[in-house]
């Protein structure tokens, strides 16, 4: 069964990075928002990113939410990893 857990968790993570990083190549690529796919990333990945976002400001254009989200969600896959064994 604790395979089972590490598997999925890891999964988890793993999609929610690569939800994260193509968030922020479409936002270059599709900047007015109208894509399909960039609405599914934003369901995806904004129930993360907008805590982030009110602690930690913008700063000039430069949005810093998904980079700390990234850095969080690797610390929380750790600590899910090690109690899960």
């Amino acid at each position: 069964m604790n395979d089972y857990l590490i598997t999925f968790f890891s999964l988890l993570f793993q999609v929610l990075y690569i939800a994260i990083l193509a968030r922020i190549i479409l936002s270059f690529i599709d900047v007015q928002g109208q894509w399909r796919i960039t609405h599914i990333l934003h369901e995806i990945t904004e129930p993360i990113l907008a805590p982030i976002r009110r602690v930690v400001p913008t700063i000039g254009m430069f949005d810093f939410s998904p980079l700390i989200a990234i850095l969080l969600l690797n610390l929380l896959q750790q600590l899910v990893l090690s109690v899960l064994g």
